[in-house]
């Protein structure tokens, strides 16, 4: 009877609640996927690419191959990776995530930051999200980041902890910002809160945010946690802005 009862009760909600496409709304055969259109559109991120700031290459320079920018402009965490190039389905699912409340969204896209994000994830002690400032949290009534982050810690039973970081400027939005303004416009934003370095020190941190456009909102938080006593600080995002040519280089063994 309780079984009976459950079947009915799910085919009802089917009808009046159908599953849809996550990207273009289509009508699918299961809850929390893609339509073959949507996910022809959707571009993972494989190896080959950067081992530092995880974007990919067009051409297999073998293990350890980095980008010039990874070189030139060294970030202060130890290694980045995203789950999809910023373009398209994703770049909707980023939008409508960030702007739109559907927060619903969030577990699918965490399924898809794990896969691209195991290595760290394995290694990691503490899942922190990039937080947002306070003014904007009351406006927006919650952060995207920490939903990614919350939902990634209970899928791998790791640690959440939504406090480590503290937004305490209230920055403007980097969209449309070059990469020294939005290096300015981040510089100084993140602390640790003083009730918070216990946790940091000697920890590795995953550090969650939904798009890496050029690094530098994860950088300035990334920076805020090693002073205070991160032993390492690995970057999940779910997208990634990919520029169209990256020169690699090796490194250098030492």
């Amino acid at each position: 009877m309780r079984t009976w009862a459950k079947n009915a009760s799910r085919s009802v909600f089917g009808t009046l609640f159908p599953d849809v496409c996550l990207g273009c709304g289509a009508f699918v055969t299961k809850q929390g996927v893609v339509c073959a259109n949507c996910w022809s559109k959707l571009q993972f991120i494989e190896r080959p690419y950067c081992e530092i700031n995880g974007t990919p290459f067009t051409v297999d320079f073998g293990l350890g191959a980095v980008s010039a920018n990874a070189i030139a402009n060294p970030p202060h965490y130890h290694a980045a990776r995203s789950a999809t190039i910023h373009l398209s389905i994703a770049r909707q699912l980023v939008t409508r995530l960030k702007y739109a409340d559907r927060t619903d969204l969030a577990p699918w896209m965490a399924d898809w930051m794990i896969r691209a994000g195991r290595e760290f994830i394995d290694e990691a002690d503490l899942v922190v999200p990039v937080p947002l400032h306070r003014w904007r949290y009351f406006s927006r009534r919650y952060n995207q980041s920490a939903e990614l982050a919350r939902i990634i810690a209970k899928k791998t039973s790791k640690a959440h902890c939504p406090s480590a970081l503290l937004r305490k400027k209230p920055t403007r939005q980097q969209v449309g910002l070059n990469l020294r303004q939005r290096q300015e416009n981040v510089r100084g934003a993140f602390i640790v809160p003083a009730d918070q370095h216990i946790q940091i020190a000697g920890r590795t941190i995953l550090l969650i945010d939904d798009v890496l456009t050029t690094g530098a909102t994860v950088n300035a938080a990334a920076k805020a946690l090693q002073k205070s006593g991160a032993a390492k600080v690995y970057v999940l995002t779910f997208s990634q802005v990919v520029p169209q040519f990256i020169e690699p280089h090796k490194i250098r063994s030492s």
